[in-house]
């Protein structure tokens, strides 16, 4: 039946809209490991293929990677349990630094008319909350994990079966001839984001270790790992990896040491972030920075961590679909970047 009140029609498709989304939330449980397996497969796939040049047989090389990922995982593990650790044993040592920092802030503030209750910062600087911030995310991906068995048999079975799925997502999209160029564009895109994305946060986590080390911080294998994970969110991962560790340093050591170790993630993240990064991924994604940052809290509210981390693939997912329709592609020119090379001047002339 043919819906001819453009009213009712839109009315129909919004509704579908939420009961998918509401499906999808329902089944976040199944679908979260899911999409884990996918960005683990998609990121270590390169290493596959590399072994492959060499003759190295397939089997082989996907073991090696498979127990490669499990050494990391229990490595992980053990140093969250242990900063955990030292960190209750040294609690009493920092309220007792916190306190002598805040008499020393409150007492300068002082000079200048602004008088301020000692309690009232202990109340928004506790020292927990550093821990607290690291270990809530960290806990939050502990918790996707905790069906460890089952997200490494998925990740298992896509590698094995990776070299035959872009011809099998050709044949899903009706084109078994393999002519859309844009089921190849999506496809590269999306590994290139997370190969390189992966490599560049990896650096990150390493630079802000060593400086954190230099400086003498406390846990900076903690926050180092933090700094790593969260470069995988848009925007504001890096802000958010920084406020703990930052915290920590004045802690321990004061506003001038605070002072660097917050220089050096500003530092970090501009050269890995603003050079290093668009230097390798270039504009391919062709996601504008508004689109960027609002997928980033829709995924993170629909699925959780899992879907902060992969807001940017998955909303290219979402990109491309509205692409290969005539009738849905000025919403894809919506979310589309300036630097967008899929969707030039005579296509935003075509849709007005």
């Amino acid at each position: 039946m043919e819906l001819k009140s453009p009213v009712l029609k839109a009315f129909l498709i919004m509704a579908s809209i939420v009961i998918v989304f509401a499906g999808i939330k329902a089944a976040s449980i199944i679908l979260v490991p899911f999409l884990l397996s996918a960005f683990i497969a998609i990121a270590v796939s390169p290493i596959i293929n590399w072994s492959s040049q060499y003759r190295i047989p397939r089997w082989l090389s996907v073991t090696l990677v498979i127990l490669f990922i499990v050494v990391i995982g229990f490595m992980l593990a053990g140093l969250i349990t242990q900063s955990l650790s030292e960190f209750r044993q040294n609690m009493p040592v920092y309220q007792q630094q916190l306190s002598g920092e805040f008499a020393w802030i409150v007492e300068k503030l002082a000079v200048f008319n602004i008088h301020i209750d000692q309690s009232f910062l202990f109340s928004y600087f506790d020292p927990a909350m550093a821990m607290t911030m690291a270990t809530n995310f960290i806990t939050g991906m502990g918790s996707v994990l905790s069906n460890v068995f089952l997200i490494l048999l998925t990740v298992i079975f896509m590698l094995f079966e990776a070299e035959s799925m872009p011809r099998r997502v050709h044949v899903a999209m009706a084109d078994p001839d393999m002519n859309l160029p844009h089921i190849d564009r999506f496809l590269q895109s999306v590994n290139q984001y997370l190969v390189i994305k992966m490599m560049v946060s990896l650096g990150t986590g390493l630079l802000i270790g060593v400086w954190l080390y230099v400086l003498g911080v406390d846990h900076f294998m903690l926050w180092a790992v933090l700094s790593f994970m969260l470069n995988f969110i848009p925007n504001i991962g890096s802000i958010i990896a920084a406020l703990p560790a930052v915290l920590m340093a004045f802690v321990e050591f004061g506003l001038v040491k605070a002072g660097l170790a917050g220089l050096g993630f500003i530092v970090v993240n501009t050269v890995m972030g603003n050079m290093i990064e668009p230097r390798f991924m270039g504009k391919g994604l062709g996601l504008s920075t508004l689109v960027v940052f609002l997928s980033l809290i829709f995924w993170g509210w629909l699925l959780g961590t899992v879907g902060m981390l992969l807001s940017v693939p998955l909303t290219m997912v979402v990109k491309i679909a509205l692409e290969s329709r005539e009738s849905t592609k000025w919403l894809a020119i919506l979310l589309s970047g300036d630097g967008d090379q899929s969707i030039d001047d005579k296509q935003i002339e075509q849709q007005y």
